[in-house]
């Protein structure tokens, strides 16, 4: 007899569940913080003391570590407001510790609370508070001192306000939090992360005291620089300095440009070493920026705009040799701090800065400053162009044993790659794009010198089930192999990646399903029959935009064409827009339909440039080899797709749906 199938549940209004106030962050908490230990709830907090202090209302931050592993923040700044938010009818206080998306950081104009700070999106302290099995936070302000405690986000002691004591200090904010280690891999806080993070607020606030106290060794530990970027920098440099560190600060006043807003700017120290490690920091913000990000980049190339420019001036280049600018960056350490007024990062724990704006804002500011150092410092400038170019030397060098390791019997490369100049590894990549017209824009588009381009015409074949020895009969993959120089292989095996043409092997295809389609296809090509690249780090994943926004002249600012990588940046954009002044609707929204319809112009921009581009490295992560082929085999194989049904039965209601 027959066993009847297994009724599966009803699906109807009832199934969807909405998540309010915190439950987001507890049913996803990695896509708030990190999960590895509690240091970012605990930095959400140090970094609103430290936006007070930037804003000058403040000169000390002080946290303790306690021996119940609760963890203190106290500052002298103004005091969380406590009164009643005006059309909430709820203490602010309550508001800013359980609402997501509320904060005092969004008016960014003149007369906002907070010109520049690290606080963007109203998550911050939030997301502390409901991952906190407990949280007290006492306000010191108006005379009164108030005070609210939280578990798991929600309120458990009412706002209770006294009169200020005598002796008590009049303003000020102190926030004890309790970590719930249920969310965390460790319950401990990294010291080291920890030290490093204190003494880098010390160092971007010269003026401002930050201590740390641990209870259990009676410990207290105090920052407090007067010098700044440039005392840090020498205090911490691994090998000799060659020249002078070069030093600068500069912001944007009012009415003195027209391309960035008043206060808008950087703080720099750099040095050249020969020998020893780099130490390189960057700051948004005050926001430690560990990734790095377009401010990054906007120093590294106005410095390498202002050593060429020197070196060309002077005739020091030997004929032959072609410097790039990692030749003069690196050897650079540099303590960077950005001011960005409505700085834009990846993702929520701030890690990168992805502003397009701040590489045009950086860039500005320290290329005229170091030419003008470089020319008063003669002698100077000549010994770091004389390290500058061993650099550029050594790497030709380098590039030509490359090619030399080739034999003569290596393919024909085919007929539609359009290849690069350059030989270098380093620098060298090739676009494997999606359909003709986008292959047309691309090879227009790109950088000559370093960027190659591949058109592919139409889907890839499936290569999941494909023999290695019938991977060649498609003429898509025998094109692609060819063209990188590395032939296919299985996981085990040691294949020879000395042919190796390409240090980034980029897949760029529409933002759309059918590019994404395309996409997994390449993937799927890679993992199966190239898993070492993927290991060694070659294979990227380009995003293109979804929408451009055509915006009119607004004041002074000229118009401009915005681009956006999907809605939640659209919306973003428009934000901004308005904030700047723009006339609801006076915008134009496109929708891309492929990246065909971009011109060169538009696709080096966006997806192109190295400095502006949005590109993600494939890797293994951290899901077993073994457990990754079982799921590729039920998303790929061509007897699976029973399995796939079944998958899709069950993760189907996890499915997020643009319409």
């Amino acid at each position: 007899m027959a066993t009847p199938p297994k009724s599966t549940p009803a699906y109807g209004e009832a199934s969807i569940r909405v998540l309010k106030g915190l439950e987001p962050v507890k049913q996803r908490p990695g896509m708030y913080t990190r999960t590895d230990n509690p240091l970012h709830i605990v930095q959400e907090v140090i970094d609103n003391a430290a936006d007070e202090a930037l804003a000058g209302h403040g000169k000390r931050i002080a946290l303790t570590l306690h021996v119940d592993g609760s963890v203190s923040i106290d500052d002298d700044g103004r005091g969380i407001p406590v009164g009643l938010h005006p059309e909430e009818q709820v203490p602010v206080i309550e508001i800013v510790f359980t609402r997501l998306h509320a904060g005092g950081k969004f008016d960014k104009g003149s007369g906002g609370a907070y010109s520049f700070s690290g606080g963007l999106h109203g998550v911050g302290v939030s997301v502390t508070n409901a991952l906190s099995t407990r949280l007290l936070v006492q306000v010191h302000r108006d005379k009164q001192v108030a005070t609210l405690v939280f578990s798991g986000g929600d309120v458990i002691e009412p706002l209770q306000i006294r009169p200020l004591a005598s002796g008590e200090r009049r303003s000020g904010t102190s926030v004890r939090v309790w970590p719930d280690a249920k969310y965390f891999e460790s319950a401990e806080l990294p010291r080291q992360e920890l030290i490093h993070l204190l003494r880098s607020k010390a160092v971007l606030m010269p003026g401002v005291s930050v201590t740390l106290t641990t209870e259990k060794t009676g410990e207290t530990l105090t920052w407090l620089y007067q010098g700044g970027l440039g005392d840090y920098l020498r205090q911490n440099l691994t090998g000799d300095a060659l020249i002078p560190p070069f030093e600068g600060e500069q912001y944007a006043g009012a009415g003195e440009t027209e391309n960035f807003a008043e206060g808008e700017g950087a703080a720099w120290s750099v040095a050249f070493c020969e020998d020893g490690a780099n130490l390189r920091e960057s700051y948004v913000n005050l926001i430690p920026t560990v990734a790095g990000g377009t401010h990054e980049a906007g120093l590294k190339d106005g410095l390498f705009q202002a050593v060429k420019g020197f070196v060309e001036l002077h005739a020091l280049c030997p004929k032959g040799v072609k410097l790039m600018p990692d030749d003069v960056f690196g050897r650079a350490s540099f303590v960077l701090s950005a001011k960005v007024l409505d700085p834009q990062f990846q993702g929520q724990t701030k890690e990168r800065l992805n502003s397009r704006d701040a590489l045009r804002l950086v860039t500005a500011f320290v290329r005229p400053a170091f030419e003008l150092w470089l020319n008063q410092h003669v002698d100077h400038g000549k010994k770091l162009a004389e390290l500058v170019i061993r650099q550029a030397q050594a790497r030709q060098r380098a590039g030509q044993k490359v090619e030399k390791r080739k034999g003569s019997g290596v393919a024909v490369l085919p007929g539609k790659l359009t290849d690069c100049e350059s030989r270098d590894l380093a620098f060298n990549e090739v676009f494997l794009v999606e359909g003709d017209s986008a292959g047309g824009s691309a090879k227009m588009g790109r950088d000559k010198e370093t960027q190659a381009v591949l058109p592919l015409r139409g889907k890839v074949l499936n290569s999941w089930e494909v023999e290695r020895d019938r991977l060649f009969a498609n003429t898509e993959i025998h094109d692609i192999a060819v063209a990188i120089g590395v032939d296919p292989h299985g996981p085990d095996d040691q294949p020879d990646l000395s042919g190796l043409r390409y240090g980034k092997v980029c897949i760029l295809s529409d933002a759309d399903v059918d590019g994404s389609h395309i996409q997994v296809l390449l993937l799927t090509l890679f993992f199966r029959h190239f898993p070492k690249l993927i290991e060694t780090g070659h294979i990227y994943v380009a995003k293109p935009p979804l929408f451009r926004v055509d915006a009119p002249a607004r004041g002074r600012k000229p118009a401009v064409k915005l681009y956006a990588l999907d809605e939640g940046e659209l919306q973003a954009t428009l934000d901004k827009l308005r904030k700047e002044g723009a006339r609801e609707g006076s915008w134009t929204i496109s929708r891309f339909k492929g990246l065909g319809e971009m011109n060169a112009e538009q696709l080096w921009e966006t997806t192109l440039n190295p400095d502006t581009r949005r590109l993600l490295r494939v890797d293994w992560g951290t899901v077993a080899f073994a457990d990754t082929v079982e799921a590729m085999d039920k998303l790929m194989g061509k007897g699976e797709a029973a399995a796939r049904r079944a998958l899709m039965e069950l993760h189907g209601d996890s499915v997020e749906v643009d319409i």
